[in-house]
């Protein structure tokens, strides 16, 4: 790589979705010299495939316990509500609220009557009952109780293109494959080599941290720089869309211990209505092929809502969830967040709890030694990631109702 153009850094992040975008906004604030590399664009993977729900734990507290999952989430919709209110930095004024809260019903059986109360006593959301005119209008026949869950519904791609927008200029797209060199010593990244797509100028970083929050890419990269992706571990779910003339729903369908369905509503770049359909079904759906989980989906949404309408089409997306590895596959209830050496790996498990990892890695990354005013070396046309699109703009099958 000739003429590299040198760049000191207190900090470098790999990975641009709800994570990195929100720690780079944060350590920017503190003064911090940061830039953000992403190698496809911004929330691929996870963040863009997200339905956007801001969890305050009620899911988590089904069995009757108050868990350390719901300890851990219990005060993020209040925290992001502060920010889409903007009384709280980062302000997310231009990041759409589909929803201002979720409907949570059940389904007949006992167990999931007394998943409802679950330890919802011990919550900062509480579900509160609705009267049936209050009611989504997909609930309003609904045989069994409805309840108001305070839980705000997101855009994902919003939220990335507001949380990337301020900070544009230190926010850098790479080629994972031929256009970067990592520079190792005694277990600590002492150079990242950036080479210039289009033949310019090419970058020597020099990070006094590295962090990473690349979700599933987290793996690679660590290896990358010498370290195990033993850490880490992959939990697969298989959503499902629906698309057409459908009334606007968010929220969860309960069955005992588990969420039987969750759904929450986007529209499309044709002003057609989407539901993402996840839950107990996106859970099952890993061992299907789509057609199978489409029939599946159609039968489980039959048996949750009075009714659906007729002449809509169906598609479904995987992705996979990374997340710090347990051992026997057991979820992860909160952040995880390490250092090893000058490197920091990091993943926030929920997007709810994106602030509280952030917070996370602020706390290693050493004191700063620049301004907020500090501005990058960097050639002018550099490439710059674009915001990822939602899985229902990519071209996947869909599937029409007969």
């Amino acid at each position: 790589m000739a003429s590299p153009e040198r760049v000191n850094l207190d900090a470098v992040i790999f990975g641009g979705g709800a994570a990195g975008l929100w720690s780079l906004d944060l350590l920017t604030r503190a003064g911090l010299r940061v830039l953000l590399l992403e190698s496809t664009a911004l929330g691929a993977g996870q963040t863009i495939a997200a339905q956007g729900i801001i969890h305050g734990g009620v899911k988590y507290t089904l069995d009757g316990v108050f868990s350390d999952s719901a300890k851990a989430i219990a005060a993020m919709p209040s925290l992001w509500r502060e920010c889409l209110g903007q009384s709280r930095m980062p302000y997310l004024g231009r990041t759409t609220l589909r929803a201002d809260w979720c409907a949570l019903w059940r389904t007949s059986d006992v167990r999931s009557q007394l998943g409802m109360i679950g330890a919802r006593a011990a919550l900062q959301v509480r579900p509160v009952k609705l009267e049936r005119k209050d009611r989504p209008e997909p609930l309003i026949e609904c045989p069994g109780e409805v309840y108001r869950l305070d839980e705000p519904v997101i855009d994902p791609a919003t939220l990335l293109a507001d949380l990337a927008e301020r900070h544009g200029a230190r926010i850098l797209r790479y080629d994972p494959n031929a256009g970067i060199e990592f520079v190792t010593t005694s277990g600590t990244v002492t150079a990242i080599h950036l080479a210039h797509s289009g033949g310019g100028s090419n970058l020597d970083l020099r990070p006094a941290a590295v962090v990473l929050t690349a979700g599933e890419g987290n793996g690679q990269l660590r290896q990358r720089v010498g370290l195990a992706a033993s850490t880490m571990q992959l939990r697969p779910l298989h959503m499902v869309l629906v698309r057409g003339d459908l009334p606007v729903l968010n929220g969860h369908c309960t069955d005992g211990a588990k969420t039987r369905v969750t759904i929450t509503s986007a529209v499309d770049g044709s002003g057609r209505a989407v539901w993402q359909v996840g839950g107990q079904i996106a859970e099952d759906g890993v061992a299907m092929e789509q057609r199978v989980l489409v029939e599946h989906a159609r039968s489980e949404l039959a048996a949750v809502l009075p009714r659906l309408p007729d002449a809509i089409e169906w598609s479904t997306y995987r992705v996979n969830r990374a997340e710090a590895a347990l051992g026997g596959g057991k979820r992860p209830s909160d952040v995880f967040c390490e250092r090893e050496g000058n490197v920091i790996t990091a993943w926030p498990t929920k997007l709810a709890l994106v602030p509280r990892l952030a917070d996370r890695i602020a706390a290693l990354v050493a004191c700063p030694t620049g301004t907020p005013e500090w501005r990058p070396n960097v050639p002018p046309d550099w490439p710059r990631p674009v915001v990822a699109l939602p899985p229902w703009e990519k071209d996947v099958e869909w599937i029409r109702d007969r």
